[in-house]
């Protein structure tokens, strides 16, 4: 008895094996001393062979997610491996007692159709997993976050339908040999407790130049918004290390409509939003260009950067299924100074809407030595109709074309709409104008500023002449009442003819 009496006391005594960022972070840096090891497991034949549609027709069941049982706030369901998901993730669930890891079984998954043999496989691993929450009703826990297939990951406020991704880190997108796509090799995923409100999940970030540990505090609602910490390692130096990368689509818009489709916009994002340290703010309306297309903006302190859905009204879109005006916003606030660098926005060329064609992300004007740690954090919202914006007046549309009168040889007009509290408060005999400039490749040969009485927004007009056809011309232009800025800052690409 005096043996068992102190046995129960060794244990009772024992302290509770903690985990944390920091565990993540010394593995991280250990696995950037070594070089990198590609994975050279595949999943079985028989799920490679699948089809679209058949991969899609395997489903994990809800009552066998993680939680379930217990009725907490949160609800974990993982993403079984098939044609269009190969690299498998370690997923572990992290308790007082320490982590432990989730093993695969193939009795949490609805097969559907398929005539499979799951019982061969053993302990496959997951493609990724799924966050549910009770974002919309406290009866249903609806879909909150994903995290699928290298280092993305996507979220959702109440309300909203998927659209635009984030990623961990983007390597090279522009400049290199080509990108490098870190992946998530292993998360996990802290228990929540009875009355949580926020989710905790760490991962590791893998690939053959970087090394990183992150943490994501979910915190779900009207708008969803997590607080993100990363610490990076290079094993080797990069062209372009981008960080809090946005990943979005740009079909075609009011600012580059389409001819022979009856919806009149399809995209998941038109236009890029930056804040400056400076107190400047910018927007960029997103395209589709012909060829691949970077530009930047280069400053000394950044205060936000997001891929925007300002409009979020049905009749812009017309599609009852896809639902566009409903697709998340998502804004990038850093948590303290990132120093020096630049927002890039690189614009691909898609001919569809199946194609995220859209990328947008930090660069840091010095990049880290190899092997030594690159801090940062921010937060990153998911918005919907309350969104952030200028505190002042923002870009409403951007219309594009000739109206009666006949444009001159090699030029262009844009129809431009700003509303915002500024504007609002404008007295009815106030002067307006219209400041527009060309920095490169263009000459500026008309614009005018005037109230738009059936909206009460204030329009710029501007005509402009590309100098060179074969070429891409910048445009920027603001309202300006007397020595007050009114507005954001309208910056528009005007594509080679």
């Amino acid at each position: 008895f005096a043996l068992l009496g102190l046995l129960l006391a060794a244990t009772i005594a024992e302290p509770a094996q903690a985990f944390d960022f920091d565990d993540v972070a010394a593995r991280a840096e250990a696995q950037a001393r070594k070089p990198y090891r590609a994975l050279n497991k595949e999943p079985p034949k028989e799920l490679q062979a699948l089809t679209y549609d058949e991969y899609r027709d395997i489903r994990f069941r809800p009552d066998h997610a993680l939680w379930h049982e217990e009725n907490l706030p949160f609800e974990l369901m993982f993403f079984h491996l098939g044609k269009f998901q190969v690299d498998p993730v370690l997923i572990n669930e992290v308790t007082p007692r320490g982590a432990r890891h989730v093993k695969y079984r193939s009795a949490d998954f609805d097969y559907g159709q398929n005539d499979l043999s799951p019982q061969k496989w053993g302990n496959l691993g997951f493609a990724g997993f799924r966050a549910h929450y009770p974002l919309n009703n406290p009866e249903y826990k609806d879909e909150l976050i994903v995290f699928l297939g290298a280092s993305y990951f996507r979220a959702l406020g109440a309300n909203q339908r998927w659209g635009l991704s984030a990623r961990g880190l983007a390597i090279d997108t522009v400049g290199g040999k080509g990108e490098e796509f870190p992946r998530f090799s292993e998360f996990w995923i802290v228990r929540p407790e009875a009355e949580a409100k926020t989710l905790t999940v760490y991962a590791l970030l893998d690939s053959p130049r970087s090394s990183g540990a992150y943490q994501f505090d979910i915190h779900p609602g009207t708008e969803t918004v997590i607080d993100v910490r990363a610490r990076l390692f290079l094993r080797e130096p990069v062209a372009t290390l981008g960080l809090a990368p946005l990943t979005s689509m740009f079909f075609f818009g009011e600012n580059q409509p389409h001819r022979t489709d009856f919806r009149p916009e399809v995209h998941d994002s038109d236009g890029l939003m930056v804040a400056t340290g400076t107190g400047e703010w910018i927007w960029r309306p997103l395209l589709n260009p012909k060829h691949p297309l970077t530009t930047s903006f280069s400053m000394k302190d950044l205060r936000g950067f997001g891929l925007m859905q300002r409009d979020r009204s049905f009749s812009n879109y017309e599609d009852t299924e896809a639902t566009y005006e409903m697709r998340p916003n998502a804004w990038v606030e850093p948590v303290g100074s990132w120093g020096p660098g630049r927002v890039e926005l690189f614009m691909l060329p898609t001919p569809d809407e199946t194609n995220d064609n859209i990328v947008a992300y930090w660069v840091p004007e010095k990049q880290p030595a190899v092997g030594k740690p690159l801090d940062f954090s921010y937060r990153l919202h998911w918005q919907g109709k309350q969104m952030q914006r200028p505190p002042g007046a923002w870009v409403v549309q951007t219309r594009i074309g000739r109206s009666y009168a006949e444009l001159g040889k090699n030029e262009q007009q844009y129809i431009v709409d700003f509303a915002g509290p500024s504007l609002a408060a404008l007295k009815p005999d106030a002067e307006v104008k219209a400041v527009v400039t060309a920095p490169s490749n263009g000459e500026i040969v008309q614009s005018n500023a005037y109230r738009v009485e059936q909206t009460g927004a204030w329009r710029m007009a501007v005509r402009v002449k590309q100098l060179k056809p074969n070429e891409p011309t910048e445009l920027r232009g603001f309202l300006q009442s007397g020595e007050d800025v009114l507005t954001e800052t309208w910056s528009n690409i005007l594509l080679p003819r």
